[in-house]
């Protein structure tokens, strides 16, 4: 059966270009020079295509919850035959798929495959630590990997793009979906975007385990106003461009083959139907030749951002160079009518239904619309044993070390041990947001995962010491889609007193404390960046026993953290880690795995102090040397440091480092040459262990103003306890580029400052004038 389909997908292309030789009085495609090898081929099917068949083609609902044996008798499925659908997203499983993409092939007039999506965001059922926490590795390598397993495993249940990475930048931790991101550092930001998209596509689309990626939010979604999800963005456009798109970017020169728009707008103009976005800079500018979607339902909320009705808005997305609408149904409904009035063109159409097309042929679906639908690949591919131990390995990578006070980590695996803590046995949030194909309840939790690495060496006793949140209705929205911390019948209280009466007869106390999965993620912004109340008070009560208290810190967010900074000896920030959390956390704990996480967004001291970020720009009247103390006319806050927390680039590790030896290559840098800047870096503890050298630069005098420092280069290297290493970096004109005041990318004449250290706080500098 599977070769009979194939033959008549092959027998269908062959008409297809028959057509065109045929139709080649009224086609003006003989006269065209291809740039791409499936161009011929699109421009030839796109002549059969009606007008409608064209619109179906751009139109991408929901799939909702169909099952295998619905898909023949739901409404979609009419559509579909009636080739008024272009792909179909929310939708896994082979037999799914498969059944659903029959119905495109054996019974809609010109048989053209569907594309099928998904949130694919920090793996897929074997799931990876959310990707604020996976950035937290600087581990390109490791990130690319992820990515490519992640393809693998979704690509064996049928899907064939993915709705990531998500690159946006944001400096604001009160943003949900800061934990959907890789922080707020450009540059480190772009490497990640680039990785990710080479980990998802690969080196060949034509291969069933690579997919499309799709990168999102474009543009500037990671900076709305009062960090409230999908509220307006307003920025200076020299701020946009060097701060907020060169992770976008990135991702395009990565040969990403498609673009997610943002929902806010940008300089007044919904993203969804700004031309200024979406063609000048994207395709014009930046030579984008893939496809853009929008984000759910963003075409018919442009009426609520007031530009326009139902089949206004739709033109002015088609227009503006939006080719795919998820879900609201304003193409399919509108355009054909917008046509006829002339407030559209057909070639807008068609430009968009090419570029749709495009992406189907590039994916091998029209030489085989059942090349992700092999029924044999996901008892091999998904959810393995090897994919849960590289899970395991990634979140250990992930994990930050924010406090060691007496090197109270690692634990000893000896002696009692108590668990206490909401979070402390949990599967189903230990994945975090964002984990749509995840089998929640098939995650490790903290308690399983200390059970299985201690064995029989330590007792462990757990209490769950207090619910997740004082407010029971704040806790229900924290604990959506499955994700709930079932509510304890018992009055705070009594659950205090069960955590206090083991705390009282263990050695050391692991405390499992923080957010929930979806305290952050989308739509889930807060005003409170704190540890909830009733988690704050059981910590409080068992740091009052004397017992060594570890506080093990679930979070999707920066958050503030000064009281516990204070009093709690040892600190690990685990993200959410993924499907083998509780493990993983485990080896950190226990010094199986040396942490090595850094942090890739500023943890605040107050609320008050957001958006804080390391890259920040002096004023005229800057603090200087003084921080903590304050001084009258001096741009500082009367009741609060300047300095965050934890800077950018943080984060300990159970052995120590020394940097010394700093080298430059030259002290001068010209055009056409590059300088190398260089520094030992000395393992001077009792580990082994991994260190990721951060270089940063600071233009010292520019035509605009710069800021204090921007990171350049790192690496991650391991090092033997008493070992040295020289780490190595090399700049060129190109990495001192920065857009000017016409928006120009250029690099200025003058001096130089580089820093390099274990944070954005180094201090180890020396300085190089650029020179023509």
């Amino acid at each position: 059966m599977k070769n009979l389909t194939k033959i008549k997908i092959v027998l269908f292309s062959l008409i297809v270009i028959l057509l065109q030789s045929c139709n080649s009085g009224n086609d003006n495609s003989k006269n065209t020079a291809y740039t791409n090898p499936f161009e011929k081929q699109v421009d030839s099917l796109l002549n059969l295509m009606t007008i409608e068949e064209k619109i179906g083609q751009l139109n991408l609902p929901s799939a909702g919850d169909i099952t295998t044996g619905q898909a023949k008798s739901s409404n979609i499925a009419k559509k579909i035959e009636e080739g008024k659908v272009g792909g179909l997203f929310n939708i896994k499983s082979v037999a799914k798929i498969k059944e659903v993409q029959k119905i495109a092939i054996e019974k809609s007039r010109l048989k053209i495959p569907l594309l099928f999506g998904m949130d694919v965001i920090h793996g897929y059922e074997t799931t990876f630590p959310i990707p604020l926490g996976l950035s937290s590795s600087w581990d390109m390598e490791l990130i690319k990997k992820t990515a490519q397993m992640a393809a693998q495993e979704a690509t064996a249940d049928g899907i064939n793009w993915t709705f990531s990475p998500m690159v946006d930048i944001s400096r604001d931790p009160r943003w949900g979906r800061v934990s959907e991101g890789s922080g707020e550092d450009p540059y480190l930001g772009s490497e990640i975007a680039k990785a990710m998209v080479h980990g998802y596509q690969g080196d060949d689309l034509t291969k069933n385990n690579t997919m499309l990626a799709c990168v999102k939010h474009f543009a500037l979604y990671g900076a709305p106003e009062a960090g409230r999800d999908y509220n307006t963005v307003d920025m200076s456009k020299i701020r946009m461009y060097n701060e907020y798109l060169p992770p976008y970017k990135a991702a395009i020169d990565a040969g990403v083959e498609s673009v997610m728009v943002a929902f806010n707008e940008i300089d007044g103009v919904p993203a969804t139907g700004n031309k200024w976005l979406l063609t000048d800079l994207l395709r014009t500018d930046w030579g984008f030749n893939g496809f853009v979607v929008t984000d759910y339902t963003a075409i018919e909320e442009m009426m609520y951002h007031g530009v326009g009705n139902f089949e206004e808005v739709s033109a002015q997305a088609l227009t503006a160079g939006v080719d795919m609408d998820m879900v609201s149904d304003g193409f399919l409904n509108t355009l054909k009518k917008s046509l006829d009035e002339g407030r559209i063109s057909i070639d807008a159409i068609d430009a968009a239904v090419k570029r749709i097309l495009t992406a189907k042929f590039k994916l091998g679906l029209f030489d085989d619309p059942y090349k992700y639908c092999d029924e044999t690949r996901p008892a091999k591919e998904i959810f393995t044993k090897e994919n849960k131990a590289f899970a395991r390995k990634v979140a250990t990578e992930s994990m930050v070390l924010l406090k060691n006070d007496n090197q109270l980590l690692p634990l000893k695996k000896s002696g009692t041990i108590a668990l206490i803590g909401p979070l402390a046995n949990t599967a189903v949030n230990m994945a975090g947001t964002w984990s749509v194909a995840t089998k929640q309840d098939l995650s490790n939790p903290l308690l399983e995962g200390l059970k299985t690495v201690i064995g029989d060496l330590a007792t462990i006793h757990y209490a769950k010491g207090s619910n997740l949140d004082y407010d029971l209705e704040l806790e229900k929205r924290a604990t959506m889609f499955g994700k709930e911390i079932p509510r304890d019948g018992r009055t705070d209280k009594q659950l205090l007193d069960e955590a206090l009466a083991i705390a009282s007869k263990s050695d050391v106390i692991i405390a499992a404390l923080g957010e929930s999965a979806e305290f952050s993620g989308e739509c889930s912004s807060r005003t409170n960046i704190e540890i909830p109340q009733v988690q704050k008070d059981l910590l409080n009560a068992l740091l009052k026993t004397g017992k060594p208290v570890v506080l093990v810190l679930f979070t999707g967010r920066p958050l503030v953290l000064v009281e516990e900074n204070e009093k709690v000896p040892a600190v690990l920030n685990v993200w959410f880690p993924g499907s083998e959390a509780g493990l993983a956390i485990s080896d950190v704990l226990f010094g199986d795995v040396n942490p090595s996480g850094k942090l890739t967004a500023t943890f605040p001291r107050s609320l008050g102090q957001v958006p804080i970020f390391y890259n920040y720009k002096n004023t005229g009247r800057p603090l200087g040397n003084s921080e903590g103390k304050f001084e009258k006319f001096k741009s500082n806050y009367i009741d609060e440091r300047n300095e965050p927390l934890y800077p950018f680039g943080y984060g300990l590790s159970y052995t120590t480092f020394n940097y010394s030896n700093l080298k430059l290559s030259s002290n001068q840098l010209n055009s056409s040459g590059n300088i190398e800047i260089s520094v030992d870096v000395t393992n001077t503890g009792n580990f082994d262990g991994k260190e990721v050298v951060q270089l940063y630069v600071r233009d010292l005098v520019g035509s605009v103003t710069r800021p204090v420092k921007e990171l350049k280069g790192f690496q991650k290297i391991a090092i033997k306890k008493g070992e040295t290493k020289t780490v190595t970096f090399k700049l060129t004109e190109n990495d001192l580029k920065f857009y000017n005041s016409n928006l120009d990318f250029t690099a200025e004449l003058g001096m130089f400052q580089v820093f390099v250290g274990t944070n954005s706080n180094a201090t180890l500098s020396s300085q190089f004038e650029l020179i023509k």
